[in-house]
């Protein structure tokens, strides 16, 4: 059989925070659907909360995004033995950022990406809800972004310039410490 060409490749992705119920979710949702083909995306926390955020999952299945299948893991499940390999890893809150990291098989490119949580927003459910829909916003943009981006034919050191910038775009928290 013949081997697939650097531009039939599909790539694996893991969005990361530390609760794996909310921003990481919304991320995981919209790379399956819009990177369908190209990417195929995965999701997980460090202190996984052991269910999904109500509001992530009212939040896509209103915007036609797929909500079936989602699960709140620890990141461990894909540092073991015959886990996905991945290509990119991207944390999406600050405290994942900042957290040791497993060893990831692969040596994958990293970015910090970090969106406000909305499940920390307190008060009536219909901000609670905006909230999300920020963040699925956010996070839609960044994904539309790297989604577009020619992997194939960028360098390592450009590809990674790239995702930092994608980590930077609109409804970012406060940027990572550059490690000196």
């Amino acid at each position: 059989m013949p081997e697939a060409s650097p531009a039939d490749r599909v790539y694996n992705v893991l969005f990361l925070c530390t609760g794996n119920s909310a921003r990481s979710i919304l991320a995981e949702s919209i790379l399956r659907r819009d990177g369908q083909g190209r990417f195929r995306a995965f999701s997980a926390g460090s202190q996984p909360k052991g269910i999904v955020n109500p509001f992530a999952l009212k939040v896509l299945k209103a915007c036609d995004y797929p909500a079936e299948d989602l699960r709140s893991k620890s990141w461990e499940e894909f540092a073991q033995p015959g886990a996905p390999v991945m290509d990119f890893v991207f944390t999406v809150c600050d405290s994942a950022a900042g957290e040791i990291c497993p060893v990831w098989p692969g040596q994958p490119m990293t970015a910090h990406w970090g969106i406000e949580d909305p499940a920390a927003v307190e008060g009536m459910d219909i901000q609670k809800e905006a909230a999300f829909t920020d963040a699925f916003r956010y996070l839609k943009n960044r994904i539309a972004v790297f989604a577009a981006l020619p992997i194939t034919s960028l360098d390592r050191m450009t590809l990674g310039a790239r995702l930092a910038e994608i980590g930077q775009l609109h409804g970012t928290t406060k940027p990572r410490p550059s490690a000196a």
